[in-house]
């Protein structure tokens, strides 16, 4: 054997070996560690506060305290590298499933719904880059400037999570006109923050209606599926097969993935402006891939070639669950406090601007389009707008366990509608962050196209004679 290829299972090769498996190990135990602390507090159960958010913060803690005594702990460049790729493979899971529901929806809200995404992402980002823009001016003959840019991570960071905050926060740190240097750890705090407002704001929000009595809890109902269920249907493949069921589950989210990293390879390599939008939207490449796959396997089911059913909704819960736990708790420990320390203004004030915009703008839209389910609904939005669909979830499930109103499938359904609406953002990132005026050009822009949603969102209220024999539908609980 060649001694100078060989090598062995020692600490001598330990990030070869062992770096990978200790980082994930740590994840997982203060996953759990968060778990207990979220059971054994009443403070932190009654808030709803994810388990993996207080996991993340209690690493984080650690990890200060253990660099502090000259040793780390935490390897952040890791944990940002695991917090890239579970938002995309999570997002890839939930594209995946099968949704089949008895509930009832109207067309009409389904675009209405996305509509709502794509206003709270355009007035995020406008109210976002004006805030960051007028910073900018005011410390750019300073010592200490603050980025015109940075403000633009605020809808990343609350509407989509740590992962998409984290990439273009990278991005825009490796933008020399941008003037940033967040390194991730810009992003993730926001996105951390975002956690905390969705489930404190939707708690006092749940507990205020609750006491004025014009909230009630749908307890009536077939119950949901309960969480010792596997998910079974009818001509699924079965858990005694040579495969695993989990692991064919397994093996269409990496096929997805695999045919998003094929996408953003070529997307990358036909010009400069392609590649800077490629790599920073693995998400929507890999939802985007899950949509095919999924297709591709109805037709296939349609003309019988395909005689089972291969795709199980509980376990791409089960996996996009997960994935979203494990970009929480790297996410958050990932957070490098030394990065932060300039931009303890600018976080602030976003965090609370965007909490306030964000409360306000879906209250009033819960209120003129969604009657009969508004709570349900502003709770579902909200959570998803200011933290994830799973804190989202957890709001909405709190007054509706059952699933009784279309609030759920509605979210489902209005997936490709806000993700058209919401494309704009997406595609004026790179060019917000390339020059100051590129950044006051795009906040205008956002303004104008957060307006239309708006309009759209408002035009019972705004043209009543066009609509008067066409009042908004109102959805009665049966």
């Amino acid at each position: 054997m060649d001694n100078v290829s060989s090598w062995d299972f020692t600490m001598a090769n330990y990030d070869a070996v062992w770096g990978f498996v200790v980082q994930l190990g740590l994840l997982l135990l203060f996953l759990m560690l968060g778990n207990i602390l979220r059971r054994k507090i009443p403070l932190f159960r009654s808030c709803l506060i994810p388990s993996a958010l207080l996991g993340g913060g209690l690493l984080l803690v650690v990890d200060i305290i253990c660099k502090q005594l000259g040793f780390i702990l935490v390897d952040n460049r890791l944990m940002q590298v695991i917090t890239y790729h579970c938002l995309a493979i999570g997002f890839a899971a939930m594209s995946l499933k099968t949704e089949k529901s008895s509930i009832k929806t109207n067309k009409s809200q389904v675009v209405e719904f996305g509509a709502l995404q794509g206003g709270a992402y355009m007035l995020q980002a406008f109210a976002g880059l004006a805030i960051t823009i007028v910073l900018f001016l005011l410390t750019k003959n300073g010592g200490k400037i603050i980025s015109y840019v940075c403000g633009l991570i605020l809808p990343l960071a609350f509407g989509q999570g740590p992962g998409n905050a984290l990439s273009w926060d990278i991005n825009f740190t490796n933008t020399e006109a941008a003037q940033f240097a967040g390194n991730g750890s810009f992003g993730l705090s926001l996105a951390s923050i975002g956690f905390v407002v969705a489930s404190v704001f939707g708690v006092l929000y749940i507990n205020i209606h609750k006491k004025r009595g014009s909230l009630f809890v749908r307890t009536k109902g077939a119950e949901s599926t309960a969480s010792g269920d596997n998910g079974a249907v009818q001509n699924e493949i079965p858990d005694n097969e040579s495969v695993d069921k989990f692991t064919i589950q397994a093996g269409f989210v990496a096929l997805a993935y695999a045919i998003s990293f094929g996408f953003m390879f070529l997307l990358g390599k036909l010009s400069a402006f392609t590649n800077s939008i490629a790599w920073g939207f693995n998400f929507l490449w890999a939802s985007l891939a899950a949509m095919l796959i999924k297709f591709v396997v109805k037709q296939l089911r349609k003309r019988s070639v395909m005689n089972r059913e291969y795709i199980n909704n509980y376990q791409m819960d089960r996996i996009s669950g997960f994935s979203f736990d494990l970009m929480i708790v790297a996410g958050v420990a990932a957070i490098e406090i030394n990065d932060i320390k300039n931009y303890i203004l600018p976080i602030i004030i976003l965090s609370v601007v965007g909490s306030v915009i964000t409360f306000i703008y879906i209250r009033l839209v819960a209120k003129e389009c969604f009657k009969g389910f508004e709570h349900e609904f502003f709770l579902m939005s909200f959570g998803t707008l200011t933290g994830t669909a799973s804190n989202g979830m957890i709001l909405m499930k709190e007054i509706d366990p059952n699933l009784r109103t279309p609030t759920s499938e509605l979210y489902i359904l209005s997936n490709f509608p806000a993700m058209v609406m919401i494309a704009p953002l997406l595609l004026f990132l790179g060019f917000a962050g390339s020059s100051f005026t590129n950044a006051v050009i795009a906040c205008c822009i956002f303004l104008v196209l957060w307006c239309a949603y708006t309009v759209f969102l408002f035009r019972r209220k705004i043209f009543k004679k066009h609509f008067k024999n066409k009042p908004a539908a109102v959805w009665k609980d049966e």
